[in-house]
């Protein structure tokens, strides 16, 4: 009843800023334009004297994005990749598919829409076709849920979002009545420098609770960013906390050419009673670097080196020479 009940405020807070639109006399032509990008890599992997090589179709999205007028617009994109489950390697998801209403200083997204958690740090990182950014990488966040959000352009230096999610990303839509609400703020007090603040909540008896601070400078040559992000209470299981920073930044070599480095590390709480970390097969220090070549607009390459350092001292250090493309229309 719950579920309902907010779900049906947020469907009322919906359509109560969209009849703040006021007609225009000017003549709108319908329009749209097609969503396809292409990820894909070759690749080495160096760990205890062992090495293996692939080739990867690592995803494919498929969609289109349609503008009904001035203010509204939709989206339906279509994920090819890994599930990650059973023997399939390839299946179709669908990743977004949503109404957009913009006005003036108001943005509202509705049902399967692109989560506001790091989608800053993803546009300020720049290379979501070599790596997700830390939250998306390690599990604090999806990428796409279910709900509605609501973007507020205070001023051009101010904003602020508030959203409600099923909780469960793009793969599972709904498996249970929880849901869960996202805050942030983002600040740019001058054009070059960008610094935000995020939270989220989800659950009942024990909640999950997370927790995000960035800050990212970009100018014409350069692009410095740090981050830190803490989540307590991991898919709602007691003291199993994870944390931890990310730094990156990038080079502009010219105008085909850039030279990008970065570096995570991620830890987990030792719960109490517990000897070890909860996660402690999972933590541990990532480091990345290369360039991005881009020969023509739609087509990037980017040759580059991965370490991981686990935080298991028993495992081995894992190195990886990789070869990226992205390819977009």
């Amino acid at each position: 009843m719950m579920n309902k009940l907010v779900l049906t405020a947020a469907a009322l807070l919906f359509f109560s800023v969209m009849v703040m639109s006021q007609e225009t006399a000017e003549i709108f032509k319908p329009h749209g334009k097609p969503v396809l990008r292409i990820f894909s890599n070759a690749h080495t992997t160096f760990s205890d004297g062992a090495s293996q090589s692939a080739f990867e179709l690592t995803r494919v999205y498929l969609g289109y994005e349609h503008h009904f007028s001035k203010d509204f617009s939709g989206t339906v994109v279509f994920d090819v990749g890994n599930p990650g489950a059973g023997k399939m390697q390839m299946t179709a998801f669908v990743k977004n598919a949503f109404l957009n209403y913009n006005y003036n200083r108001f943005s509202v997204d509705f049902g399967l829409i692109p989560t506001t958690q790091f989608k800053v740090q993803e546009n300020f990182w720049g290379y979501r076709y070599m790596e997700k950014v830390f939250q998306d990488a390690y599990d604090f966040a999806s990428s796409a849920d279910l709900g509605a959000s609501i973007t507020y352009q205070f001023s051009d230096k101010l904003s602020a979002d508030v959203a409600l999610y099923n909780g469960e990303g793009y793969k599972k839509l709904q498996s249970d009545s929880l849901l869960k609400t996202a805050f942030g703020v983002t600040f740019t007090p001058v054009k070059e420098l960008v610094i935000r603040g995020m939270a989220d909540f989800m659950g009942n008896d024990v909640s999950q609770n997370t927790y995000a601070g960035f800050i990212g400078y970009k100018s014409k040559k350069i692009s410095l960013a740090a981050e830190y992000n803490y989540q307590r209470n991991h898919l709602m299981a007691d003291q199993h906390d994870y944390f931890g920073p990310s730094f990156y930044g990038t080079l502009v070599v010219s105008k085909k050419v850039k030279v990008f480095a970065r570096y995570d590390d991620l830890q987990s709480k030792t719960p109490s009673g517990q000897t070890q970390d909860w996660n402690l097969a999972n933590d541990g220090k990532f480091f990345m670097t290369g360039l991005e070549y881009a020969p023509v607009n739609g087509i990037k390459f980017a040759p580059n080196y991965r370490g991981w350092n686990p935080g298991d001292k028993t495992a081995p250090f894992v190195s990886t020479l990789m070869l990226n493309c992205e390819i977009k229309f």
